[in-house]
């Protein structure tokens, strides 16, 4: 019985030594993030409110992760919220994407819809695709556009290799165009044997020279694929008006600086406009440039605000003969993109 007693007494000797060694280690610690924090001058939150300031850094981080999962419903996130990437998800694994009637949208707000109901719809066997769209009558070589939904611009570059791919497949089974985005044609947007339509950003790439100038050279060369259908002038965007776009030195790779024809790991920022277009009369003497050297449709891809800011490109439109119109017209929303820009930009624009 004494030697249980001193054995007993022995460990718990050892486990208070233990337990103030660690709570000393603890203070000591407490006590340098104390001195570190009340010397430091780029955080004024740690400096003013030392050791404490630092949870508000870690609950910071760790709020995107419970507003995801715990806080929000599944309609409010953006600009994809739980519902729709939960469909996505089970859709692209091969469960059901069928759910049970009733809807978690507010379908009271106006413009949500985008079935129209009809007395008569057609049975499925009825239902046909609609007819083919010639666009570009005036080019040596139009183009039948066999769909009115295809896929917008998106770069490679800034979507990985396996989505380019995965959409370059989809839009050829579907037989819809596929937009390269103004990051310029790359193998994997050729992978999949869809049509496409080259767009071209206002830094050229792709179809820039030495000086990012516009390069006929390499317009005749993009041309030159049979997939490539169209070529859209890009003037601007709704997720970031009135600014080009910013790649990060990082992101440019071996590969991306040649596809693109920009030097490897230096930031690329492109112009907020093209240089050489300073009104809608340079906008349209562009387009025939690139028609004439192409032989392909050619259109722009814009945002309008008010209709009033196009009066002029209808007015320039009108003194020049039908030939001389834009093959097509992009209209684009603010719904975002892949690329990048200033937090302002995309939230006041």
């Amino acid at each position: 019985m004494g030697s249980y007693m001193g054995w007993a007494g022995t460990a718990l000797e050892a486990l208070a030594m233990a337990f103030i060694a660690v709570v000393g280690l603890l203070a000591f610690l407490v006590l340098c993030m104390f001195v570190m924090d009340r010397r430091q001058t780029v955080d004024a939150v740690r400096r003013n409110y030392p050791v404490l300031g630092r949870f508000r850094h870690i609950f910071t981080e760790l709020g995107e992760f419970f507003r995801q999962y715990f806080f929000a419903m599944d309609r409010e996130e953006l600009p994809f919220n739980r519902a729709q990437r939960d469909w996505i998800g089970r859709a692209s694994s091969g469960k059901t994407n069928t759910i049970a009637f009733g809807s978690t949208r507010a379908l009271g707000v106006p413009g949500t819809p985008i079935f129209a109901n009809a007395a008569f719809p057609p049975m499925d066997e009825q239902a046909a695709r609609t007819a083919p769209m010639e666009i570009g009558p005036y080019c040596r070589h139009p183009f039948m556009a066999q769909s009115i939904a295809n896929i917008s611009g998106m770069s490679y570059g800034a979507l990985s290799r396996p989505a380019v791919e995965a959409l370059s497949r989809g839009a050829a089974e579907a037989g819809v165009w596929l937009n390269t985005g103004e990051g310029g044609l790359s193998d994997f947007h050729l992978s999949g044997g869809c049509d496409i339509v080259f767009q071209i950003g206002t830094a050229k790439y792709g179809v820039r020279d030495v000086n990012g100038a516009l390069s006929d050279e390499k317009l005749r060369d993009v041309a030159a694929h049979a997939q490539v259908k169209m070529f859209e002038i890009k003037l601007s965007q709704g997720a970031k008006p009135g600014k080009g776009g910013i790649l990060p030195a990082e992101k440019v790779s071996a590969e991306i600086a040649a596809i693109r024809g920009i030097k490897e790991g230096e930031a690329s920022i492109s112009p907020n406009r093209h240089v050489e277009v300073d009104d809608f009369d340079d906008l349209l003497d562009l387009i025939a440039h690139v028609r004439e050297v192409t032989g392909k449709p050619v259109g722009f891809k814009t945002v309008i605000g008010s209709p009033e800011g196009f009066a002029e490109f209808f007015a320039a439109l009108a003194k020049r003969p039908i030939e001389a119109a834009p093959d097509f017209i992009t209209i684009d929303g603010g719904e975002g993109g892949t690329g990048a820009a200033p937090m302002p930009l995309m939230d006041l624009q």
